[in-house]
């Protein structure tokens, strides 16, 4: 693995780092400095100038039950993900109540479903911002549902993480499984990309 996510580690090719325990991306000599000024540049006028409508999480609508079994979008990923046989909370098997978790971000593990959420790795509003702002409801509604961008994670890890891109964080561990889907996401959706987000993510699995 490349020592460009471990702060104490070298430098990336950009000239900065990652540091693993805040999640957070940092700058230490050019270009690094010359290339976050410009994505914050092109960011802010981005959302001055760009979006047709303000981000609201409610136009991407999320947890469907697609096939009507009773099993929403979370359950479902909540299934796919245990690495041992779920429990449900009824016996309708609708809602999971139990099972065997790893946690892809930070590592450690949970049998409880109440301590997971469930993680657009490309997040709801970074998709907004780089050209989801002019989709239709419908298309959002497949993107914010699509098991290829979801998977189950501790819930701390998910409300650090945001909507940050991934020249702004990244997981501790399973850097290159994170930076893969990342990647498939963006070409399927054919979303826009910064230089600076590709690179971190080519980075990931060096």
């Amino acid at each position: 693995m490349s020592g460009a996510f471990a702060h104490g580690g070298g430098l990336d090719k950009q000239g900065g780092h990652l540091n693993r325990k805040t999640g957070e991306y940092h700058c230490h000599r050019s270009p690094c400095f010359q290339v976050h000024e410009q994505v914050k540049q092109s960011q802010d006028e981005a959302e001055r100038n760009t979006y047709s409508t303000l981000y609201d999480r409610d136009d991407w609508k999320h947890w469907i039950d697609a096939d009507r079994d009773c099993q929403d979008t979370r359950a479902e990923i909540l299934i796919r993900d245990s690495t041992d046989s779920v429990r449900f909370r009824r016996s309708r098997s609708c809602s999971v109540a139990s099972g065997m978790w790893p946690f892809p971000y930070y590592g450690g593990s949970t049998e409880s479903a109440r301590d997971l959420d469930i993680d657009h790795v490309v997040p709801l509003k970074w998709a907004h911002g780089h050209g989801g702002d002019q989709w239709s409801p419908n298309r959002k509604m497949i993107f914010a549902n699509d098991r290829l961008n979801l998977l189950s994670v501790s819930a701390s890890a998910n409300r650090s993480k945001g909507s940050r891109g991934p020249d702004q964080w990244m997981p501790r561990v399973n850097h290159c499984l994170y930076a893969k889907i990342w990647l498939k996401v963006i070409e399927k959706y054919d979303l826009q990309i910064l230089s600076s987000e590709r690179i971190v993510l080519i980075n990931a699995c060096e």
